[in-house]
């Protein structure tokens, strides 16, 4: 946004790129991309870590590759199996889980995804779990965040997410957001209003196309800022209104951007976001 005399007023927001949105690039070659563009924060994917880390990285040469790119890791994707795996399988989790955290508390990560299951869930069941990932990311150092997805049977809307955190009765719980998954799961952008700034750690900002049917969508159908049919300005005016100013994560899985020059695709992304923001 601007002032009367033709200021710039810096954003409120972090703009963050979600390194999906390119993925095929290396993780370091996203670094350098998102550095270059002026980014603030990077939003990885652990699989994307642990593919470094195999090549031979280690995780403070990757700390120090953000470092001097200027970003700061805002959040890491994610946690999962935690709601419904039972006896041993549910202590292998807990231990990926932990591996996880700690690998994203290395990287200076406040918060960590937690992804639903595909299955309905009890949501006081989803709630006790919930609080045992957070006691374990306290360990870690990190702060799991409840996600939710359209495309789910359970936890597909903002509410079901909202109830397993709060159900956790840990007052750091807090949820993430994201524009496709609110219409995917039949909701809107005004979903949002049912939040308190405080209790969303970060948004994934995104638009959807007119076609196919939006409640048939999938992730690879999102497409850039302002080329689909999200009312992206009102999504702005929730966040403001709800008091959230934290990162606001370009998040995209779109087959055909992954084909085009992934500096250009990121470019585009950083621009759209401020034009929202800085109206």
């Amino acid at each position: 946004m601007t002032v009367p005399n033709g200021a710039l007023v810096v954003s409120e927001f972090l703009y963050c790129l979600n390194t999906s949105t390119i993925r095929p690039t290396p993780l370091l070659e996203k670094i350098r991309i998102a550095g270059r563009l002026g980014y603030q924060a990077l939003e990885p994917w652990n699989n994307e870590i642990d593919e470094y880390l195999r090549s031979g990285g280690t995780l403070p040469d990757l700390r120090n590759a953000l470092a001097d790119a200027g970003l700061k890791v805002v959040s890491v994707i994610a946690l999962h199996g935690w709601v419904l795996a039972q006896g041993a399988d549910y202590a292998k989790v807990k231990d990926d889980c932990r591996r996880r955290m700690e690998q994203a508390a290395a990287l200076g990560s406040p918060s960590i995804v937690a992804s639903p299951p595909q299955e309905e869930v009890d949501l006081d069941q989803a709630a006790a779990r919930f609080g045992e990932l957070l006691e374990l990311g306290r360990q870690c150092g990190v702060t799991p965040s409840m996600e939710f997805l359209g495309f789910v049977a359970g936890v597909k809307n903002v509410a079901s997410a909202l109830a397993i955190a709060t159900g956790s009765g840990d007052p750091r719980a807090t949820v993430v957001a994201d524009v496709f998954h609110m219409i995917r799961g039949g909701g809107s952008v005004d979903d949002l209003l049912a939040l308190e700034g405080r209790q969303l750690a970060c948004f994934h900002l995104n638009d959807l196309p007119a076609s196919p049917d939006p409640l048939a969508q999938t992730d690879a159908d999102r497409v850039m800022l302002g080329d689909g049919i999200a009312d992206l300005p009102r999504v702005i005016a929730n966040l403001r209104t709800i008091g959230f100013r934290g990162p606001l994560s370009l998040e995209l899985f779109n087959p055909t951007l992954w084909g085009q020059d992934p500096f250009e695709v990121a470019k585009t992304g950083i621009e759209r976001m401020k034009r929202l923001v800085e109206r």
